[in-house]
């Protein structure tokens, strides 16, 4: 639980006080907090993989080799991996927005800068003018290269999400199989059964992080839909 505050705590600190926003962008820091939670639950059940596989063999390399020929492909690795590719794939369009506001706040500078001097040649009088360090919201419709980065975060962010439901249910689900599975290697040649406890718990895990996916790729999909046609085509 540590670990999940520790994570939390500079995601939500980004999305609550940043003075700049655009469309639905707690929507997206939202799901990483609840992504990252059920990461964290999901892979409870996997911290001991080595210790629910088990065989019938006599030696204990015959059973690690099995284990390494069953679960040949990464986990947890894979899934963390891949969480930071979705944290990427947000805070693309983050560093985008604050070059906008860089440049936003440069340009009050110098708009402010003339009005005082025409101020000062117009006798003192007095003009009104943007607060450079105010909340900045981006205006997708006058903005097109906001629009175009704003569909590529989305995009990448679905690519990802489909890479990982295509690891959870191509590499991560076929492993959990409840019957006993034969297994020969090549250190042992002769034939062992294997079996890996706790399969209902991890096969819990892997559909609740496919559930999370799926969400996050319906409602990207939704988004690009909704900002190709609202903004770019005007509809």
């Amino acid at each position: 639980m540590a670990a999940i505050v520790t994570g939390l705590i500079p995601i939500l600190r980004t999305a609550v006080d940043s003075t700049t926003t655009y469309k639905c962008r707690t929507l997206w820091f939202g799901f990483l907090c609840i992504r990252l939670v059920i990461l964290f639950l999901a892979e409870l059940p996997w911290f001991k993989l080595d210790a629910d596989f088990s065989c019938n063999a006599t030696s204990d390399i015959c059973t690690r080799a099995c284990f390494n020929e069953h679960f040949h492909k990464p986990v947890m690795v894979a899934w963390n991996f891949l969480f930071v590719l979705v944290i990427l794939s947000v805070l693309l369009m983050e560093l985008f927005v604050s070059h906008m506001r860089s440049l936003a706040r440069k340009r009050s500078s110098k708009m402010k800068a003339n009005v005082e001097l025409e101020a000062q040649g117009n006798g003192g009088a007095q003009a009104g003018c943007a607060d450079p360090d105010g909340n900045m919201v981006v205006d997708l419709h006058k903005n097109k290269s906001a629009v175009g980065f704003y569909l590529l975060s989305n995009v990448l962010r679905v690519l990802v999400e489909v890479w990982f439901v295509y690891v959870l249910l191509f590499w991560n689900l076929p492993t959990l199989d409840q019957r006993p599975f034969q297994c020969r290697t090549e250190i042992c040649t002769k034939l062992h059964i294997c079996l890996v406890r706790a399969a209902p718990e991890k096969r819990m895990s892997i559909y609740a992080l496919a559930s999370i996916s799926a969400m996050v790729i319906v409602c990207s999909v939704l988004f690009c839909m909704y900002s190709i046609a609202h903004y770019l085509f005007g509809i």
